[in-house]
């Protein structure tokens, strides 16, 4: 029962640990505090997903009948909003390029739930792919904002703007 979900959350586990070591090492490369302190909030994030998509697994290793609510083991709060700070120039090109994968992290992640949800004939894994896909889409969107002020301040720091 759920062979294939138990797969897709063992991958899930992995690419939040991923995520959760890509944050670490951000956090300590990036300037400013409030970047450093974002990006470790982030790294927590991640080890909660993982923490999440654990228990479900233990609970779903118990259980071989199709009547475990897939969403009820206990709920994450949606990420929050970040501050952070505007990098130094020296530190800029760092920046630009830890959000563009941190950006293609999150949409890699958005499109595994999403091939997950189509595959499985479970509504409640559908529902719980859901969830994990939002939780993706606000770092996505939070990430892509970033970049794109970033990605301005670096065409700035070159002497021409062409946005």
């Amino acid at each position: 029962m759920y062979k294939e979900e138990q797969d897709i959350i063992k991958q899930g586990i992995l690419n939040e640990i991923e995520g959760y070591e890509f944050y670490k090492l951000a956090a300590k490369e990036i300037d400013g505090q409030n970047n450093k302190n974002s990006f470790l909030e982030l790294a927590n994030e991640e080890l909660k997903h993982v923490e999440y998509l654990k228990d479900l697994l233990k609970e779903m290793d118990k259980d071989d009948t199709e009547d475990i609510d897939l969403l009820s083991l206990k709920t994450i709060d949606s990420p929050g909003i970040f501050t952070w700070d505007k990098v130094d120039n020296d530190f800029l090109s760092l920046a630009i390029s830890v959000y563009s994968i941190g950006i293609q992290m999150e949409k890699d992640s958005i499109e595994f739930y999403e091939q997950a949800k189509n595959k499985t004939e479970y509504k409640e894994a559908k529902d719980l792919y859901d969830l994990l896909i939002k939780w993706e889409k606000v770092h996505l969107e939070q990430f892509t904002k970033q970049y794109d002020l970033y990605t301005k301040d670096w065409w700035s720091q070159q002497g021409f703007a062409p946005f």
